[in-house]
């Protein structure tokens, strides 16, 4: 006789100000230059959609989105970085997505440092094509990173 051990299952459930410390932690964890509290606190405050997945009593994954005007723009997506490569990012993503086509948008965008291959693939493999690019976007440690601006129909 063997016994598998499984994580729980992975649950979603709307972000709040009391996750806001663990969300920081994987945060400060997973980027070079992460969000500050400042800006989690304002997403939640100005209505964005703000999801935590869990595994058991530990967040394991979050995003935050904007939706209006047809359109959804997924401003974060991390998983903590012992718990990627299993899956979780794509899970969040189609549940993101999901949420989005609920609240009819017809596309999804994201921007995505052409540095962060894994993401890259993950957002390939979900459909997502570059449409553009913005240049010096985001700050790096020798100066600044460009942008791959990526979108998806969702219809």
């Amino acid at each position: 006789m063997s016994a598998v051990l499984k994580m729980p299952l992975r649950e979603f459930r709307p972000m709040t100000e009391t996750d806001l410390a663990e969300v920081l932690g994987i945060e400060q964890s997973a980027y070079t230059h992460p969000w500050s509290e400042v800006v989690f606190q304002d997403c939640l405050r100005v209505g964005y959609c703000c999801w935590v997945q869990e595994a058991g009593d530990m967040i394991i994954a979050y995003a935050v989105m904007a939706v209006g005007g047809g359109e959804c723009h997924i401003l974060n997506l991390c998983v903590r970085p012992e718990f990627q490569n299993r899956g979780y990012g794509t899970r969040l993503l189609e549940h993101m997505l999901d949420l989005a086509h609920q609240h009819s948008a017809e596309t999804a965008y994201l921007e995505v440092r052409p540095s962060n291959r894994p993401a890259l693939k993950l957002y390939h493999r979900a459909g997502f094509d570059e449409v553009g690019m913005r240049r010096n976007y985001y700050p790096a440690p020798t100066g600044r990173e460009d942008a791959i601006i990526l979108a998806r129909p969702l219809a």
